[in-house]
Parts: structure tokens; sequence; C-alpha cells
């Protein structure tokens, strides 16, 4: 398992989302108000929904279309009967986030 970076901290608002191509895989990448980056799949199990334009609240991330919200760390939805997202390494390195896919 290799790092690839995807973009620079520049790319980001604290607090918002920005979907990245990874190899065949769309990642949503993340920038908390702390500063750290997660990294979890850019599209909702439920309908296919844009993750990356979702709302951060604590360490979840709400999906725009139908309001299920999936934890950053574990990538496990809160309402039971709903798939679960994956969840990637990520880290930021002189400005550059990169995400490990595994």
């Amino acid at each position: 398992m290799t790092w690839t970076t995807v973009g620079r901290t520049d790319d980001l608002t604290r607090g918002e989302g920005r979907a990245y191509v990874v190899g065949e895989r769309q990642i949503a990448v993340f920038l908390l108000g702390d500063g750290t980056v997660r990294a979890v799949d850019a599209v909702c199990p439920h309908k296919g929904g844009p993750i990356a334009d979702g709302q951060i609240d604590g360490d979840v991330v709400v999906c725009p279309l139908h309001q299920y919200a999936y934890s950053l760390t574990s990538g496990a939805c809160t309402d039971e009967g709903i798939g679960s997202v994956a969840v990637y390494e990520a880290q930021i390195s002189d400005g550059e986030i990169a995400v490990r896919l595994g």
C-alpha cells in the first residue's frame, strides 16, 4: 500500500470536503477544524449521493441527498440497514494531502 498525493491543503476549506479520483476510486477528503484530514468513499451507498458535498458534524459526515450520517473514523452509517463507506488513511505532509488505499 503506497501513499498517493491527491492535492494541497490550500485546495480545501476547513470543515468541508472535496472529491478526488485515486486509481479507479472516488475518495472524499475532508479537512477538519483541527487541521487534520479524513478520507472516505465519495459515493453514498444508499443512493449514490456525493459524500464530499456533505456537512461535517463532529466525527460524521451527512450525505446531502437523504441525510444519512457516516462516521469518518469507522465508515459506519448511524442508521441501521444502510451500508457503510470505506475509510482510508489520510495525512498532510508539507501542505500536500495524501491517502493510502487498503
